[in-house]
């Protein structure tokens, strides 16, 4: 008798993750292993983005989210910035159509106030032409940090003079209080940390890690994370 459980090998469609989050990582070092400048990595990573969005629609998933740029990638040197703001504009203003179709919401989390003009306009058109859609959201997380989402909270809160708060009240103060706290997180490249990325909305999210950069990461990769976020024990603090 086999006393070995059986490795699931199929998604499981009545047990998929509500909100998944993916931390794009790798882009850079993909283009570097091919003797390519940096924005191409960054032009490929896009095009992984669609594809996902895709990938994830076909699957029946509700909400997705995308680190895009943290608001410590202004570190980075000016021309790639500018480059990959470039791509974003490009994304919001030439491909929104097809996703407003299939009945895709967009949103976007971050202090887009330092964003160039054209693509603040971008995201601002992108969010009101797609806020009645109902099928999948997904959230683009753009000039975004963890830390400075909460103290932004914490701050209006205040200014708000309340005493005792709730966790309804903080949530309510979130960039995007419509979102559902993420149940799984895949980070590509191999790098094994969640980057200041949404810690309030992933306090219970199952991690999953893999060295596939982002341009290569495809359905069967994202099909691998599922799988292994279904094989997990969510007790929640609890007895099962």
């Amino acid at each position: 008798m086999n006393f070995f459980k059986r490795k699931q090998k199929t998604i499981n469609l009545s047990n998929l993750p509500y909100h998944t989050a993916f931390i794009i990582d790798g882009n850079g070092r993909w283009a570097k292993r091919r003797g390519l400048p940096r924005t191409l990595g960054h032009k490929q990573g896009v095009v992984t983005v669609k594809d996902t969005i895709k990938n994830c629609y076909d699957l029946g998933l509700k909400q997705i989210s995308f680190f895009c740029f943290s608001t410590e990638n202004w570190n980075r040197p000016q021309d790639e910035i500018n480059a990959l703001f470039n791509m974003l504009n490009d994304f919001f203003v030439e491909d929104l159509l097809p996703y407003k179709q299939k009945g895709i919401k967009f949103l976007v989390s971050g202090d887009i106030t330092r964003l160039p003009d054209n693509l603040q306009n971008g995201i601002k058109n992108a969010v009101n032409d797609t806020k009645s859609c109902d099928k999948m959201i997904v959230n683009l997380c753009i000039n975004y940090g963890g830390q400075n989402e909460v103290l932004q909270v914490v701050n209006k809160l205040i200014q708000q003079q309340k005493t005792t708060i709730t966790k309804h009240d903080f949530e309510a103060e979130l960039y995007k209080e419509n979102l559902k706290p993420i149940d799984l997180v895949v980070r590509t490249s191999g790098e094994t940390r969640i980057s200041n990325f949404m810690l309030w909305q992933l306090a219970y999210a199952e991690l999953y890690f893999t060295k596939t950069f982002w341009p290569d990461f495809n359905k069967t990769e994202l099909e691998k994370a599922i799988i292994d976020f279904q094989g997990r024990n969510r007790r929640f603090g609890a007895i099962k």
